[in-house]
């Protein structure tokens, strides 16, 4: 057979090719399936100003995965995350560290009028500060008063420290029923009892009271007196309150002007309040040594970087102060001090927070001798945390704020972490059965300091009450949820981030 010419055959196999080419019926483009973006709504303002906070502030954010997981810096992660929680108070509480367990004071409020008051002191009460408790098995209480409020309903009534009381609105107080007898109305009689042959029996006296809104004054009472030929300064102070610093200083010059030997502090239901008021108090007592370090705080990483950025290292540490600052109400005022080397302190487990830090700050430059029992045992400070933007303006959107712990402290030698309280040196507690009133040298505490001072022994007391039985079930300030707080001012660490 005869064969093509290459040159032929090449062409024989185009045509061939574009023949096939041109019959074949064009393929359609096979479309695109579309891309389907899940929008996840924006959280609300007040859950994004909850996250935010305790991110930026929060003492033990690094121990929150939610607070330190990487994933939440993108917005859609964090708005899927925070948009499961309806109630705010629910996600506040879930990004608290072992909440209930090592934080057990941070707190949120959906008014924030609350937080304004707590710090001022303010609220509606009768004016008296009591315990309840309950004898042996039964599941009747009675109530005896620790100390009653200046000018007071209370007051006003005729009640004293040391008044047993079995009834409200003649119903024998139970463990079922005193949260609503005692913390639910306005107005209610109270009947009085008198204890006798190791029992308590109703003695037939009520008075009648109407709660009001009132500001409680710290300084419950100030003396000096005389004993074993030396003048005593003697001061019952309830808490730290920065509305009543001038008055406290104005007491220190009277005990100044006094030339007292011997100062005796009795914080034994002062549950805390303002850090800066502490620092005054300490300096009162010792001195306007602005050399001597009272207190050391530790933030988290963040935040302390950004304090010593602004500050420099002395933003970690409170010295003591020669004078108060200038208010909106006051002006800028030289401390009195009565330049002691030695105090007494009266304590209990009531005392906490700003008290402890007054006594743990002042161990390391003087002679401190604490009288009582273990107190509290609380070394962290808060600050009140509102939504605001970049001109400092409030969201309108919502009102809560917010006061979580942002700080730790420690006094000059690094003495912190008191989880058991700080321990007296003289170990007394108070007689319920048998209370006098504050400044009677026989009153309980009160007694064993002056023994003390004295240079008598001190040996165990006989309680009256050790014969009756006490179980303890509630206080007055169980119902006060801020009671043990220590809180910093928030313009230490304004400008950190727009969450103030």
């Amino acid at each position: 057979m005869k064969r093509l010419p290459y040159s032929k055959l090449l062409a024989v196999f185009l045509f061939a090719a574009l023949f096939i080419s041109g019959c074949k019926k064009e393929e359609e483009p096979i479309p695109e399936k579309p891309v389907i973006t899940k929008v996840i709504p924006k959280a609300s303002d007040v859950n994004l100003f909850v996250y935010y906070g305790l991110h930026d502030y929060y003492l033990w954010n690094y121990a929150v995965p939610a607070l330190s997981d990487k994933k939440y810096e993108k917005a859609d992660s964090l708005n899927s995350f925070l948009n499961k929680f309806t109630d705010p108070e629910k996600l506040f509480t879930s990004l608290l560290y072992k909440y209930e367990e090592i934080d057990k004071w941070s707190f949120i409020v959906d008014n924030s009028k609350t937080i304004d008051d707590w710090i001022a002191g303010i609220s509606e009460t009768m004016g008296y500060d009591f315990m309840l408790g309950r004898i042996g098995s039964s599941g009747n209480l009675f109530g005896f008063v620790r100390y009653v409020y200046k000018d007071s309903p209370a007051e006003a009534a005729g009640i004293k420290r040391g008044d047993i009381f079995l009834k409200v609105n003649d119903t024998q107080l139970s463990l079922t029923n005193y949260q609503q007898l005692l913390f639910s109305t306005k107005t209610y009689k109270l009947s009085f009892a008198t204890i006798a042959n190791n029992s308590i029996s109703d003695n037939g006296q009520s008075v009648t009271m109407t709660a009001i809104e009132m500001q409680e004054n710290p300084i419950n009472m100030d003396t000096v007196f005389v004993y074993n030929n030396q003048k005593i300064g003697y001061l019952v102070y309830n808490s730290f309150n920065s509305d009543f610093d001038i008055q406290l200083n104005n007491v220190f010059k009277k005990f100044k002007d006094a030339n007292i030997d011997q100062l005796v502090v009795d914080l034994r239901y002062n549950g805390g309040g303002s850090v800066q008021s502490s620092i005054y108090f300490a300096s009162m007592i010792y001195g306007p040594d602005e050399s001597k370090v009272f207190a050391k705080s530790q933030y988290n990483e963040g935040l302390q970087a950004y304090l010593i950025d602004r500050y420099g290292d002395s933003a970690l540490s409170d010295n003591l102060v020669r004078t108060i600052e200038a208010t909106t109400e006051n002006p800028m005022t030289l401390i009195n001090t009565v330049n002691m080397r030695k105090v007494y302190f009266i304590v209990s487990d009531n005392t906490a927070s700003a008290s402890e830090m007054l006594i743990n700050g002042l161990k390391p430059h003087m002679t401190v001798k604490v009288i009582g029992t273990n107190t509290n045992g609380k070394y962290t400070g808060s600050t009140t945390l509102r939504d605001l933007d970049e001109n400092g303006k409030v969201n309108p959107g919502h009102d809560y704020a917010m006061q979580p712990i942002i700080v730790k402290y420690a006094n000059s030698l690094g003495v912190s972490d008191f989880v058991d309280g700080l321990a007296p040196d003289i170990k007394a507690e108070e007689d319920f059965a048998a209370l006098l009133p504050f400044g009677d040298p026989n009153e309980d505490l009160l007694s064993v300091v002056l023994a003390d001072i004295k240079g008598m022994p001190v040996t165990g007391m006989t309680l009256k009450s050790a014969k009756i039985g006490l179980q303890k079930v509630a206080d007055s300030r169980d119902f006060k949820p801020y009671a043990h707080e220590m809180y910093v001012n928030p313009e230490k660490i304004r400008g950190y981030k727009k969450i103030e």
